[in-house]
């Protein structure tokens, strides 16, 4: 079944083509199944548009409004996704490839609707890190503030994952507070269109935080300026051409390359044949082959293995590898689908030729493949295929040459250097993993190879339940890596919202401090009132709002109940003599947290009120010690307020605790959810 015309999403409005376009073929049976268009759009309307309509409706919103807007948009991608399923196949994709796909591209969505929500402050901008103190009296401080660029952000994105890869740049971007403009490769442009239609039909952005580009996109550079991002996943020779554009190399635009790399497997000295770690190097490996036919920026293209296993290895995996069924990825028991056209068909049967300069093929069949559903002369099929180095050392293509497809490369290593310094051959790679139950090879590898790889990814007996895979990325964690990777950094939760964001480092008095920020600053003013602050509603605090307690002292009696009651007997609140010795303690001491639940005792409010509970205390430094006889007092101060739901919200306040001589005793953040009062 054809599918339509790839069009354009050009200024709120899908774009009939100028010319006749180009065409796109099945890469299972050679049919054209859709085309795109031959010439490029008005590039320099389509960043007008973004500039003047997406950028400022995003910026309007607010961090929180943003995360709610993605969310949204995520539930509705996942509604629908079946559209999205009924083209997977074109891409010569199985139903399981599509899971990595589809569904893994709207989880990544909905990971940072969730981050931004709940790790991102509300408001304009995000504040990045802590105050510093820059002045001897604390009356000049500074702090990093984090904006959206005013600019475009335009991802270049690569054929084998249309869905996953564009959203996954998508949602930091939007979230961040920029608009984008996505440029799908032509091969698996329809299905990446459809994702489009999907977001744009919602009606959840706001006009111009989306524009789509299918077909040719010469001239895109000559758009982007200082406020721009530029983000490209797929080959070094792609990223080669953008990186070398004036406007990266000297107009400024941000550039974000994540780059195809030579990634590698490792199998752990001691994973011999029957461990849990043998199973799993071999289940992962086998995945790494097959899944979208091998062409994934993260597959496992070298296999490391001792020497003493590799006879065990080899055979394993080349019995393995020839059960697979390959053929037409539509039918349900075919296993792994066709390259993405006759052309990748191609390059990876001529780089599979200049690998074999030095390496030897054991598992893999170029010219007998047998295929289920499908003519292995006119589908873009390949068998999936091992090739064997033996002497690794001595080699050169293997550690730079990536034939992207079914492929993987074994070779044996001495000890566990010996390994290191074979992934790290690779010259940068994304990820690099280890199969161990070993925690000193671990250790060791890790240590070794971390300056050479983007992820590693260590998985044995006790992860192996859990564990999501050597191929795939997950939005908490980075994606990207040195050298070869391309240097850049992906995901990463809030790390990729930043990547789109101006970090500005703001430097002011405590008070113009706190106004600029929104949160309370030490030695920023502060409101008191005869009213209890816990007597107060979420929207009637005020950031600033404070009180100060009355005091009390703290005598020897309530030190040693303390430690009856809790057990703590610790000597330094126990034994006068000992307490003496220990040059922190000028004798006997009150327990800190005696002083955290008498300050705790001292300011909340015994009625039923706004406060809904204490969720928990942070950045606790105990910074003088309270001896029998000494009072203390505490100072409560609002210092953070977050919006959580409609029916209450976050709010932070800074606690100190000081003594009789107004010296700082502790200090900390306490973290309650207070209801909205009508």
């Amino acid at each position: 079944m054809p599918v339509p015309p790839v069009q354009n999403l050009d200024r709120g409005k899908w774009s009939p083509f100028r010319s006749r376009g180009k065409p796109i073929r099945n890469p299972s049976n050679g049919e054209i199944i859709a085309e795109v268009a031959a010439e490029p759009p008005d590039f320099p309307n389509m960043f007008e548009f973004a500039r003047r309509h997406g950028g400022p409706a995003l910026r309007s919103m607010s961090i929180r409004e943003r995360a709610r807007m993605i969310k949204d948009l995520a539930t509705e991608l996942n509604c629908k996704k079946d559209r999205l399923y009924s083209l997977n196949h074109f891409t010569g994709a199985t139903r399981k490839d599509g899971w990595y796909d589809i569904d893994g591209g709207i989880g990544t969505v909905f990971s940072f609707a969730s981050k931004g929500a709940r790790e991102m402050q509300d408001g304009c901008f995000h504040l990045d890190g802590d105050t510093e103190r820059l002045s001897k009296r604390g009356t000049f401080v500074g702090r990093h503030i984090a904006v959206p660029r005013r600019g475009v952000a335009v991802h270049i994105n690569a054929f084998n994952f249309p869905v996953w890869g564009m959203l996954e740049k998508l949602a930091p971007a939007l979230l961040a507070g920029m608009p984008a403009i996505v440029k799908s490769a032509s091969s698996t442009s329809y299905l990446a269109a459809e994702c489009i239609r999907l977001i744009k039909d919602a009606g959840i952005l706001p006009e111009g935080a989306v524009q789509f580009i299918a077909g040719n996109a010469d001239g895109i550079a000559n758009c982007l300026g200082p406020q721009d991002v530029l983000s490209l996943t797929g080959s070094s020779e792609t990223a080669a051409l953008f990186r070398a554009q004036s406007c990266v190399t000297a107009g400024g635009t941000k550039f974000i390359a994540e780059q195809d790399s030579l990634n590698a497997s490792i199998l752990g000295c001691h994973s011999e044949l029957g461990t849990p770690e043998f199973e799993l190097f071999i289940q992962e490996a086998l995945r790494e082959i097959t899944t979208k036919a091998g062409q994934k920026c993260t597959a496992s293209r070298r296999l490391i293995i001792p020497r003493r296993l590799l006879d065990d290895a080899l055979e394993t995996l080349s019995d393995r590898l020839s059960e697979i069924v390959v053929g037409n990825p539509e039918l349900e028991k075919v296993e792994m689908g066709p390259l993405v056209s006759m052309e990748q068909k191609r390059n990876v049967l001529d780089k599979v030729n200049q690998l074999e300069l030095e390496a030897s093929m054991v598992c893999g069949s170029i010219d007998d493949l047998e295929t289920c559903g499908a003519d292995p002369e006119i589908g873009a099929f390949f068998a999936p295929t091992i090739l064997l180095c033996a002497a690794p050392d001595e080699a050169r293509r293997i550690h730079e040459i990536e034939a992207f497809g079914p492929v993987s490369c074994i070779m044996p290593y001495r000890d566990a250097e010996h390994a290191a310094a074979l992934a790290n051959r690779g010259g940068g790679s994304l990820v690099a993993s280890v199969f161990t139950n070993d925690p000193v090879e671990a250790k060791s590898i890790a240590v070794a190879t971390a300056a050479w790889h983007g992820r590693l990814y260590f998985n044995n007996r006790e992860s192996m339940k859990e564990a999501t895979g050597h191929g795939s990325p997950l939005a908490p964690m980075i994606h990207g890596g040195p050298g070869r990777a391309g240097g850049g950094e992906e995901l990463g939760g809030v790390r990729g919202v930043m990547q789109y964001m101006q970090r500005t480092a703001v430097q002011a008095s405590p008070n113009l401090l706190a106004a600029i920020s929104g949160q309370w600053v030490k030695g920023a003013a502060r409101n008191f009132s005869t009213v209890h602050p816990f007597k107060r509603g979420f929207n009637e605090l005020k950031v600033g709002d404070a009180l100060t307690t009355d005091s009390r002292v703290v005598t020897e009696r309530d030190i040693r109940h303390f430690a009856e009651f809790t057990g703590d007997k610790f000597y330094a609140h126990t034994d006068e003599a000992a307490a003496m010795r220990n040059p922190f303690f000028p004798g006997k001491v009150a327990h800190g947290y005696l002083l955290l639940s008498f300050a705790a005792g001292l300011f909340v409010d015994p009625e039923e009120g706004p406060v809904l509970a204490n969720t928990g205390l942070s950045k606790l430094a105990f910074r003088k010690p309270v001896s029998p006889g000494e009072s203390i007092r505490a100072e409560l101060t609002v210092k953070r307020k977050t919006r959580r739901t409609d029916e209450y919200g976050e709010v932070r306040w800074h606690v100190s605790i000081e003594n009789q001589d107004c010296e700082l005793v502790a200090e900390y953040e306490l973290r309650t959810f207070v209801a909205y009062r009508a």
